[in-house]
């Protein structure tokens, strides 16, 4: 790894005094120009001299936006800059998301093995989206999930013989469309007393051994698609009108 130069952003001092511990006794390539704790401090170190990489934690004076704006306007001002995330912001994936969103090169999260050499050098070396073992895992159980409940959806839909129409039919449902309002939907060939009847008959598919025959309005009827994973709650949205 060749030499660069860094600025760190960390309003902690006690934290900013370990993240320059672990620069200074792994990282020797690393020139720091400074350190900021806030947006204007910031600013004036990176109007002075340019930096190769910033170092930013997103939690700057209790406020995580500010160290999403501070990413974004960084990439958007001096797009050849490299942001590292350095956080402990470990719950909020959502944020997570925001400071990606904002051009972040990666994120190492404040927990576990903590910043490493190798994970400067992957950035320094032009990688993109480094993470590192915490937050890999994360992201990696959040994967499993997803996978998981696309499955689900899939074998729901073969297990109970749900058609495209049904699906659509009851999505749309779930998202608080009367039937009036579905039969006007781009590609949906059925008026209200077609869908009074597709729901009947998904009521005997979705209510084995005649439980729900008798008294399952479209309510309760969705509840069960929600249930069985017949509709994907994480899938949910409206077509075209």
């Amino acid at each position: 790894m060749e030499n660069f130069k860094v600025i760190i952003v960390e309003d902690v001092p006690l934290e900013l005094k370990g993240t320059q511990g672990i620069i200074s006794n792994d990282i020797p390539e690393a020139q720091v120009l400074g350190a900021a704790q806030n947006e204007t401090e910031y600013w004036k170190l990176i109007k002075a001299e340019l930096p190769d990489l910033v170092l930013l934690d997103l939690g700057l004076g209790g406020s995580t936006t500010i160290g999403v704006e501070i990413c974004r306007q960084t990439k958007e001002l001096y797009p050849g800059v490299k942001v590292l995330i350095f956080t402990g912001e470990i719950l909020n994936e959502k944020l997570w998301v925001d400071v990606l969103d904002a051009g972040a090169d990666g994120i190492c999260l404040k927990s576990g093995e903590l910043l490493t050499r190798s994970d400067v050098a992957s950035i320094m070396g032009g990688k993109k989206l480094v993470f590192n073992q915490p937050i890999l895992e994360k992201i990696v159980d959040r994967f499993k999930q997803n996978v998981s409940s696309e499955l689900m959806h899939q074998e729901a839909m073969i297990n109970y013989e749900i058609d495209e129409y049904d699906e659509r039919f009851l999505r749309h449902l779930a998202l608080g469309y009367t039937k009036e309002q579905i039969t006007n939907l781009r590609g949906m060939p059925f008026g209200v007393k077609s869908l009074e009847k597709r729901q009947n008959e998904l009521v005997q598919k979705l209510f084995p051994e005649g439980k729900g025959g008798v008294g399952v309005n479209a309510t309760r009827l969705v509840v069960r698609a929600l249930e069985l994973r017949v509709v994907d709650i994480d899938n949910l949205y409206s077509d075209e009108e």
